[in-house]
């Protein structure tokens, strides 16, 4: 099955929560103050967030010609259309990165979201486009998070830098990066810790580790992409919030979202902060996290 097939599938509880009602609003009728109420509704319902969806149903409503406001049908592929420019407009996935060497990219967001899974298959996905990719287990306080990325490692040909349970995190991801640069390595990917004693202790770890990469490459990370579970919703946003405020998040990568009716949710994040989608995930499979395409998702929420 491809990744857009999955992802089709993955989203077809968000889908039906969209489209079933959106079926009967479309048929028949005209454009007008009424429909586009409903139909902000149901983007909300959909995870998209009170704001986004008034913004992308005003906007679809302007962009309608006379002839087409007596025609709501013609709502439909506005509506989608809509929706992709504006995921487009903050920002496109980056699957391969700058030829700058090493890239690096921090990881971060708090347990139970994936991120460890996630920077496997990630760093699979690199090297299977070619890139050589080099791990830091920065994630020094969860029990076997160590272990558990180095069975990524050695699941898809990556070395592990690692200093076991409880070492500095810091100092992991320096000798990361030192050996990255010794080695020519393409790109780094350091995964962090998702929870601490206090959030605070767990928001200046990350800073420190920024500084720490600053002593050996001025511009790392390149890249620090915050991982979100998709079916979380818009209980998502404080997360990005908090990250976003202590580190300068570059990106978001959003997993879970096989099975989940808040897909909408990578609309309304996206376009509440104004962080591009870099990746999405949809399944367990190694081949389950892909750059992230604004038409696929819109047509993956929208096709028959």
């Amino acid at each position: 099955m491809s990744f857009f097939a999955r992802l089709k599938e993955g989203l077809s509880k968000t889908k039906e929560i969209l489209n079933t009602p959106l079926e009967e609003l479309f048929v028949g009728g005209k454009v007008d103050a009424a429909l586009l109420e409903e139909l902000e509704d149901h983007l909300v319902m959909a995870d998209f967030g009170v704001e986004t969806a008034s913004r992308i149903v005003s906007e679809a409503g302007e962009r309608l010609n006379r002839r087409q406001k007596k025609d709501a049908s013609a709502m439909r592929a506005v509506l989608r259309e809509t929706i992709r420019e504006r995921l487009e407009a903050i920002g496109a996935a980056n699957p391969v990165p700058p030829r700058r060497t090493p890239w690096v990219i921090l990881v971060v967001g708090v347990n139970g979201v994936g991120k460890t899974t996630t920077i496997g298959k990630l760093a699979a996905y690199l090297k299977g486009v070619g890139e050589q990719v080099l791990l830091a287990a920065g994630d020094t306080y969860r029990a076997a998070a160590v272990a558990q990325l180095q069975q990524w490692g050695t699941r898809c040909g990556c070395q592990v830098i690692s200093q076991g349970q409880d070492a500095d995190a810091a100092s992991v991801v320096y000798d990361a990066l030192a050996a990255a640069r010794s080695r020519k390595v393409d790109v780094l990917i350091a995964d962090t810790a998702g929870r601490l004693h206090t959030k605070s202790n767990l928001m200046e770890e990350l800073k420190k580790i920024k500084r720490v990469l600053g002593r050996l490459d001025p511009e790392a990370p390149h890249e620090t992409l915050l991982v979100l579970d998709g079916t979380t919703g818009q209980n998502a946003i404080s997360q990005v919030k908090t990250f976003h405020e202590a580190i300068g998040i570059t990106g978001l990568v959003v997993t879970k979202l096989d099975g989940t009716a808040k897909g909408g949710v990578v609309v309304g994040l996206s376009e509440k902060f104004q962080l591009p989608v870099r990746y999405v995930g949809v399944g367990e499979g190694v081949e389950d996290l892909r750059p992230f395409d604004a038409r696929q998702f819109v047509d993956a929420l929208f096709d028959p």
